[in-house]
Formats: C-alpha cells, structure tokens, sequence
C-alpha cells in the first residue's frame, strides 16, 4: 500500500508526487488537468501537487457509486460489516504511518495525530458492530391478521465534504456508517489534507472493498464542492465546516429538495466556579484551548469564570503558558503545532487586533511566532484575553485558533446564561464540587455535548456528536444516530387474513 510517508522518514524526505483522484477503481488524473502544491504548515516545504477537479470529474464518480450501490444494497449488513472489520485491521496496522502523514500536512503534534488516527479504528470496529444490530421495530397491528414492522433501508448516494483539521477521524465518521447502511460514496477531501485522504482510501482499496462504492475526488470547495451539491444524482451531502459554507449548501441543497447532514463549528465555553478543582481546570482549559492550536470545533475558546477566583485562575493559566512549547509537531517535545496556511494565521490576527480594539485586556501572546523553526511555518503564540465583556467580538464569532477569552461572571445562572448567549451550540463544560450545580448545568447548557469537570474536547465514537443552533441541522455523527442520516425508515404491512381490510375504517358503525 502506497503512503505518502515511509517508516523513519524526515518531512523533509517526504516524496514529491500527485495526489488524483480515484473513480470507479481507478486512480486518474483530474479533467481539468490542474493540481496546486500541498503545503507543510510547520515549514512551508511542497509535500506534492493535489488535483483540482471540475463537475464532469464529480459526474463521472456519481455515476460509478450509482452503478456500484445497486449491488452493494442487496449484500447482507453483517457481511458489509466483515469489510468495516478489515478496515479497522488495516487502520490499526498503518496507524504510525497516517499519525505521521497527517502531521506533515496538517501541522498538528504527533501524540493528537495517533489519537485522530485511533479514532477511525475504533469508528471501524463500532460500525461494523452496526451491521448485525440495524434495528427496525416490529409492533401489533390494530387489524386481525395483519403484522407491522418498521425497516432501515440505505439511502443512496452520499456526497461527503470534509475538512482539515481532522482529515482522517472525520471521514471516518461518515464514510463508516454510510458503507454499512448500504449506501456509496463520492468523496471530496479537504486541498490542504489530500495525503492522508489518499491513503485511507487505499485502505479501503486494499480491504476489497468493491470498486465504484468509494469515489475520491480531489478538488476546491467553489468547483468540485460546489457541483456536488448541484449534482441531481447525489442523494445526500454530509458535510463539516465552516458556518458561512455550510448555509450556502443547505439553502442550495434544500431548493433541490437534497439532503443534509451538516456540522459546522462551535464557540464553546468552559465554566469555572468558585468550588472547581483549579489545577484541574487550568489543565483541561490549556489542552481544550490550544491542542490542535485551537483548530478543533469543539476547541474551547471562551473561560467564564467565577469573579471571586478569576485573578487566581488568569495566574495559573499564564503560568502553565509559559511552559507550552511552539514547533514542528514531529517533534516528541512539541506542545502546539502551526496552524493550517497563511490565511487563517492572518484571520487569528485580525480577531486578536478587534479583541483589543475593543477594550479586552491582552494577558499573553497576540502575535506570529515567526521565529519557530525555520521560520516559514505558520505559528501563532498561544493569547489569553481578560476583562472580556460577552458581547464582543472575541466572544461570540469563531476565531479557530489559539485565543482564549475570560470573561467574569458572579453565579452559576450568569454563567449559563453567557455560555448560551451565542449562535453556537456544540460544547460546554463546568468545573465544580456541587452536585446540584452539576445537575443544573447538564438541563440548562445549550449545547450538544456537556462535560462535567473535564474540558470541552473528546467526544468518544459511540455517542451522536454535534450540536444546537447553528452548530448544525439537527443530525448526529458517531453512534448510534448516525444510522439515522444514512438511512431511510421504510414500514411494511403483512396483511395474512385473505380479505381486504381497511385500516382506520370504522366496521362497527351502525
């Protein structure tokens, strides 16, 4: 299996080649001829060319996953599942590999890219559990002789966009419950993470899995994204990103009468009370707030903290900044790694130049780290705001980036009510010792995912995962929820009396 990224590599070792698409079985060079470089965050080294695909790419491949899903639906679940199986082995097996590549192209430290990798393993194994449990419901029937039962039956077609910031766990969430359900795939990966789509995608080459039920095609969101939303022959689009992207796909999605599963970012906070465990706290918020350098949807990016141990909060956190260390996420040492490119390290600098611009008070960082590494890398110093006031910009907009902003709150019901006085509604937290706060908190935070005295990251995959509000639409990815997306529920009637029976019809009236 060809991996970007061989055994005891350097990046810069790393071999210059193109990444195409795959359609019907075949890896193929795009119609349009294009590729753009593919960029390593934490140096600026070309790792390769990616394919820049158009609407006759994305056509060829709906009618490949059309023809193959024909086939693919009439194969029992649990046999489906025995594919997911050898996935999951082959994940497992090229686990150091994919962590490896996915840091190269990605930027984020080696220890988060094993974990992301982790969780396509154990998406795996969970969904192909799913294809000997894809309940329906049997019920009586309100007529003699007559049996009720409700099924699951595939969808169709699924057009899968997915990002960056975790190129391989995110696929994972949706390709997995898709193929299990009976369904096909055209896939349209992320330009700045093309590698390690490759590779999976030949992982699931390499497990059998028939030709034309997977479909990669490289490409931008404005073209290729764009053509998938139009295309008549794709029955759903599973999409993660940004908000702005992800209305403009349901309102052309919805005019088309097409499905969407859609999730779409956060502005999670993490509530302190005066009773928490603070160094606890001060761990949780440092790895919710910067892991990833801040580029996760359920990143933490707002602290609301009780005023009576604000100062002693803002003291340790600070203090434990200190020690974080910015550099290539190869490295074992390394804390937080670049973030993307250099247009969304210019977009975290404008957000920190409004933050103090309106009045917040700059605790640390604000700036490029220009000088980490060999200096072409995308770096940003961790930054903590205080004194933040909840209606500013820095509060309530996505920053996806490593900025964290305090704001002082003097009861649990203020620090609800800020926590939910956003357009966002993914994650939350609360750090306290009272169970009746506790309680409260996991009734009144509106938000998808609440976590009690643990920071705002690490949703584990046999729970639904997203969110309220404009975090999405109302589906789930991962557990047993996500069935629900990438299926259709069907009721069947078994009429075994030999007469015609009327339902709802009223025999004994008089």
């Amino acid at each position: 299996m060809s991996i970007s990224i061989e055994k005891n590599e350097t990046t810069d070792q790393i071999k210059m080649q193109k990444f195409m698409n795959y359609i019907d079985g075949k890896w193929q060079e795009p119609s349009t001829g294009r590729y753009i470089p593919v960029i390593n965050p934490a140096n600026g080294a070309v790792l390769g060319m990616v394919a820049q695909s158009s609407s006759a790419d994305v056509d060829q491949a709906v009618a490949a996953a059309r023809k193959a899903q024909k086939e693919w639906r009439l194969v029992p679940a649990p046999e489906r599942a025995e594919l997911l199986f050898t996935v999951g082995r082959l994940l497992k097996e090229n686990k150091e590999r994919l962590a490896q590549t996915i840091t190269s192209e990605m930027g984020k430290v080696i220890e988060e890219a094993r974990g992301e990798v982790q969780e396509a393993i154990d998406m795996a194994h969970y969904m192909a559990g799913e294809g000997r449990r894809m309940f329906g419901e049997t019920m009586p029937s309100e007529l003699r002789n007559k049996f009720a039962m409700s099924i699951r039956v595939p969808i169709g077609i699924v057009g899968l966009i997915t990002p960056w910031n975790f190129p391989i766990a995110i696929a994972s969430w949706k390709s997995l419950p898709a193929l299990v359900t009976g369904n096909a795939l055209v896939w349209k990966p992320s330009p700045d993470t093309p590698i390690v789509a490759e590779a999976f995608v030949r992982i699931y080459e390499k497990a059998g899995l028939p030709k034309g039920l997977i479909n990669l095609v490289q490409g931008s969101g404005p073209e290729a994204g764009a053509a998938m939303v139009e295309h008549p022959g794709i029955d759903l689009i599973g999409f993660t990103g940004s908000n702005a992207v992800g209305k403009k796909i349901n309102e052309r999605a919805g005019a088309l009468l097409k499905r969407t599963s859609l999730e779409m970012g956060g502005k999670n906070a993490i509530i302190v009370m005066d009773d928490a465990n603070l160094d606890l706290a001060v761990e949780s918020i440092i790895w919710s707030g910067f892991g990833t350098s801040g580029q996760r949807c359920t990143a933490a990016s707002r602290v609301i903290v009780h005023e009576a141990i604000k100062q002693r909060l803002e003291d340790k956190l600070i203090a434990a900044v200190r020690q974080l260390k910015l550099g290539d996420g190869h490295d074992e040492a390394t804390d937080i790694g670049p973030v993307i490119n250099k247009a969304v390290l210019e977009k975290i600098n404008k957000y920190v130049r409004v933050g103090i611009d309106e009045g917040a008070r700059l605790l640390c960082g604000g700036k490029t780290a220009e000088k980490v590494g060999n200096g072409k890398g995308f770096y940003y110093e961790p930054t903590i705001f205080t004194d933040v006031m909840p209606d500013m910009t820095i509060a309530k907009e996505e920053i996806f980036g490593p900025v964290l902003s305090i704001i002082g709150v003097k009861d649990l019901e203020s620090a609800i009510e800020v926590n939910n006085n956003v357009s966002f509604g993914l994650s939350s937290s609360i750090f306290t010792s009272d169970v009746n706060r506790v309680f409260r908190a996991i009734r009144d935070l509106d938000t998808g995912i609440v976590y009690i005295n643990a920071g705002t990251t690490g949703a584990e995959i046999h729970l639904p995962f997203g969110g309220t509000k404009e975090t999405g639409n109302g589906h789930r990815d991962s557990g047993v929820a996500a069935l629900d997306v990438y299926t259709e529920w069907r009721a069947v009637y078994v009429d075994f009396s030999n007469t015609l029976q009327r339902a709802q019809i009223d025999t004994n009236t008089k």
